[in-house]
This record gives structure tokens, sequence and C-alpha cells, in this order.
């Protein structure tokens, strides 16, 4: 019932800056909540950062906290990122996720029904 479609990855070096965008298409005025998700080479995927779509509540990860914003434009059914002061333990593929629902655990990952395909972020040292 709904796609997401993720844009803005690339390469930059150490200290840069990269914004993610994620398009929501479908039923998006049934979302609950959206985040950002990342998962690197031979690794879990790990929460990055959550924002409620009424009243825009954020959580953010610990080792992203005072870097990453999230923000969304509801008008625009668009939920961003915005990176800076990338590091490269930052490279992985981001993924954009959604949910109907509240969650007491918005870090999990099984609590979004809904997924990107991803994009490619790389922060070369």
């Amino acid at each position: 019932q709904v796609q997401l479609v993720e844009s803005g990855g690339g390469l930059v070096q150490a200290g840069g800056s990269l914004r993610l965008s994620c398009v929501a298409s479908g039923r998006t005025s049934s979302i609950f909540r959206m985040g950002w998700f990342r998962q690197a080479p031979g690794k879990e995927r790990e929460f990055v950062a959550a924002v409620t779509s009424i009243g825009g509540r954020t959580d953010y990860a610990d080792s992203v906290k005072g870097r990453f914003t999230i923000s969304r434009d509801n008008a625009k059914n668009t939920l961003y990122l915005q990176m800076n002061s990338l590091k490269p333990e930052d490279t992985a593929v981001y993924f954009c996720a959604a949910s109907f629902r509240p969650a007491t655990r918005v870090t999990m990952p099984n609590t979004y029904e809904y997924w990107g395909q991803g994009t490619q972020v790389t922060a070369s040292s």
C-alpha cells in the first residue's frame, strides 16, 4: 500500500555532507512514522533516525546525534536525512522505512512495514 524510493546517496569525503530523500506514494495519509536505517556489508541493519508524521517527534541513534537531522515534508510526501560531518563508519546502504502504527520500540526494524530499495552512501577517509 506504500512505496518508498530513496535517492541522494553517493561518494563524499570524510567531513562532507549529503542529503538523502525518500519519496512515498500510495496510502501516504496512513503513515504514522518514518525512519532511516543503514546496513554495512556483513552487518545487521541498524537504526539511524525516525520521525512521526504528526507532531514531528524525532529519535536518533547515539552514533549520529549532532551530525544527522531527520525531517519530513508531508505535503510532498518526502522524508529527508541531512548528513553532516560524515565519517568512514557511516558508509552503508541507507534504507527508508514507514509504518502505519505507533510503536514503543521505534529503533527496531521489525516495527516498520514498508521499505525502500536503499541508496549507497560512501564516506572516504
